[in-house]
């Protein structure tokens, strides 16, 4: 019946010394965790080795290690080491959802959200890098696929990925959330498909840069002198303009090319593509970049309207 009784601890011994409770010592010994001995009266009994595994497997379950691991750990199967490592990748899984359920509250709380909000951006800002990926490549897919867009343009949008940090801050979830929207909306989409559509239409890169470079120019002159797009000295400048692009596209510059025109500078600019930027810069801590286009041909399109109504 091996040691003398004086030699060995009941299940109370156990529970004091290691701060557990006599139920949840037995449970560990009835799953052999724990091996015990019977005394002459049939009481369980354990030996100094015996505490030594109890006080692993507490410290080891207070650390959310599986029974299973437990016993492939006791049982010789698997390392200290290796069952280190891996609960420690664990544990860094689990801080890194806390943090971002904390950002996700902390959003909850700056923006006065609903409930139904709440439940939302909970869900979209938990997706992982690989799920958040994914939304944006299928975006890009739907816009740009079947077009012959710039592929140089097209590879920089695969590589600008939303990369939400381990820690975000409450400003990075909400980016997130509204790029999520964004990508999702089919009116953006198809305005972006517009675009794309324009794009694969234009004359090659290094002239329609060469254009895009007059144009702004141009029209920074004319911001500068103070020109008002709807006022008739715009019109000078606004007929150079025309000449340019016309050049550029073989066009002649009719009243219908200036409708077309314009439909083609209103497609290039809606403002949600310049948000788009935006957004991923405050996701992926990014500086901020100006959007020194968007004046230009705010002032562009404004003259073309009024000189087609």
């Amino acid at each position: 019946m091996g040691m003398a009784d004086d030699m060995l601890f009941s299940i109370g011994d156990l529970a004091r010394r290691t701060g557990l409770t006599v139920k949840t010592v037995r449970f560990y010994s009835d799953r052999g965790l724990v091996p015990a001995v019977r005394n002459h009266a049939g009481h369980r009994r354990y030996d100094v080795t015996a505490l030594a595994r109890l006080e692993l497997v507490r410290t080891l379950r207070d650390l959310d290690v599986d029974l299973e691991t437990v016993r492939r750990l006791l049982d010789r199967r698997a390392t200290l080491q290796e069952i280190a490592a891996v609960h420690a990748e664990a544990l860094d899984a689990q801080i890194r959802a806390l943090r971002l359920r904390r950002a996700v509250l902390r959003a909850v709380a700056r923006r006065g959200s609903e409930p139904e909000e709440l439940k939302i951006m909970h869900d979209i800002a938990r997706l992982s890098a690989e799920q958040r990926d994914q939304i944006v490549h299928e975006f890009i897919d739907a816009t740009f696929g079947g077009l012959d867009a710039d592929p140089g343009f097209v590879a920089r949008m695969r590589s600008a990925m939303p990369r939400l940090p381990d820690d975000p801050a409450p400003e990075q979830v909400e980016a997130w959330i509204e790029l999520a929207d964004l990508v999702r909306d089919e009116d953006f989409r198809a305005s972006v498909r517009r675009m794309a559509e324009t794009q694969a239409a234009d004359p090659d890169a290094i002239e329609y840069e060469t254009l895009t470079e007059e144009v702004v120019t141009r029209v920074n002159a004319a911001r500068v002198a103070g020109t008002d797009p709807t006022a008739p000295e715009a019109a000078p400048v606004l007929a150079d303009l025309i000449a340019r692009y016309a050049r550029a596209f073989g066009a002649e510059d009719t009243p219908a090319y200036r409708r077309e025109l314009l439909e083609r500078m209103e497609a290039a600019s809606d403002p949600r593509a310049s948000r788009y930027w935006e957004l991923l810069a405050v996701i992926n801590g990014w500086p901020p970049s100006p959007d020194n286009m968007r004046p230009v041909f705010t002032w562009f399109i404004e003259a073309l309207r009024a000189d087609l109504d």
